[in-house]
């Protein structure tokens, strides 16, 4: 790399850098984050993450962005898969469907992200700085060394506290006004929330993954996690709910009704369950891009087809998966997540297997190539949708002006 181009990549990491930072500590942003209340309504978290997901994109178009989920947010921020998980879990398993876009959003288009990372070098080391333990940045040194920032990135790995994770007892047992028996199994279910929550958090990212197969890797690693979680809170669920008489029940799925904002309600009215499913045109397979930025051989084209193939298998899988009907019970919308997250681990261990295989036979050069083609696709897809061109100012306004009623509405 010649001098000059150093010198650009350095500057382009340092602007990023002091993006992600303004963003993270954005007074919208910082409240949300440490305002549980907020923090439980799905279109805040997505805010969020739209503020934090976008902030290293100097084009102030990130909003419209391919990777973008379909009722808003993101899937991935910076080196975090799944930010917001457990909420996004207890919220769809306990109230219903009026919460699930945020868990049913999830699918093919967030491991394309995963394969074609619209994150160039610049922006992902920008944001290592608010990794747990802190990053590294272009020039080697922290890029940030306030604990204070370090710690908002990995809030939204997770939380372990028993405010965040822990389950609204006091409303529960007011609602249902439990015998012991019911008392002692929603105690056991609120310590399985807690440590279900310290499961997702102890699978968020420590370092900034550059390649492909490392994204992949951490999707799995994210995913396994979560399987866990919902596995260790299905069994006292069920017990709990088990024991509870049948005007128990229907007083617990009012208090549901009653936890739904009327935003939620309406989406529940108005959105189908998308899956994720891949959008026409926005997550195609690359070929041409691929064809020039990597110019494989006989061989490592047989390995391309391979990963082709297992990404439309892992497409298919999804799409078939989709949980069409609302269910029923929180034990059943619970059991309905962990079905889905198990095939979402076999769509992603398919892709991966063929990922490292084809990675793997690549020169230097050439993964260089393979990694650069989704900022390149990023940028690309932008400029052929024309989208209008919005200042930093008038964009970050209006997205912390909307974080900030809604906390004001959560309060």
């Amino acid at each position: 790399m010649t001098t000059g181009a150093a010198r650009v990549k350095t500057m382009n990491a340092a602007r990023n850098a002091r993006a992600v930072r303004s963003a993270l500590n954005a007074r919208s942003v910082r409240h949300a984050l440490h305002n549980t209340s907020a923090l439980r309504s799905p279109a805040t978290r997505a805010l969020v993450t739209t503020r934090l997901a976008t902030a290293g994109w100097h084009d102030h178009r990130g909003h419209n962005r391919w990777w973008r989920h379909r009722h808003g947010g993101f899937g991935w921020v910076g080196p975090v898969f799944w930010p917001f998980a457990f909420y996004d879990v207890y919220d769809y398993s306990l109230w219903g469907y009026g919460y699930g876009p945020s868990f049913w959003d999830y699918g093919y288009p967030d491991i394309y992200a995963g394969i074609f990372a619209p994150y160039g070098y610049d922006n992902l080391m920008a944001y290592g700085g608010y990794l747990p333990g802190g990053g590294k940045s272009a020039r080697g040194s922290f890029a940030s060394t306030n604990s204070g920032d370090r710690s908002s990135l990995a809030q939204m790995c997770g939380d372990d506290s028993r405010e965040i994770a822990g389950l609204p007892i006091d409303a529960i047992q007011k609602a249902l006004l439990p015998d012991d028996a019911q008392r002692a199994a929603l105690d056991d279910l609120a310590n399985a929330s807690v440590k279900a929550a310290q499961d997702i958090k102890a699978a968020c990212p420590t370092d900034v993954a550059l390649t492909a197969p490392r994204r992949i890797a951490l999707m799995q690693q994210r995913i396994e996690a979560m399987i866990a979680a919902v596995n260790l809170v299905q069994l006292p669920l069920e017990k709990f709910y088990g024991l509870l008489t049948d005007e128990q029940k229907a007083r617990f799925n009012g208090l549901a009704a009653r936890q739904r904002p009327a935003r939620a309600e309406r989406t529940a009215r108005s959105a189908e369950p998308v899956c994720g499913a891949p959008q026409a045109g926005l997550t195609d397979w690359p070929s041409d891009a691929i064809e020039e930025s990597v110019q494989p051989n006989d061989d490592q084209r047989k390995g391309l087809d391979a990963l082709q193939n297992a990404a439309t298998s892992a497409a298919d899988m999804l799409k078939e998966a989709c949980q069409p009907e609302e269910a029923l019970t929180p034990p059943a919308r619970l059991a309905a997540v962990g079905k889905r997250l198990t095939t979402m681990l076999e769509a992603v261990k398919t892709v991966r297997t063929a990922l490292d295989g084809f990675y793997g036979s690549l020169n230097d050069e050439q993964k260089a190539g393979f990694d650069a083609i989704g900022p390149q696709r990023a940028g690309g897809l932008d400029r052929q949708r024309g989208e209008r061109r919005l200042s930093r100012g008038r964009y970050h306004t209006s997205i912390e002006h909307t974080i900030r009623r809604m906390i004001s509405f959560a309060r």
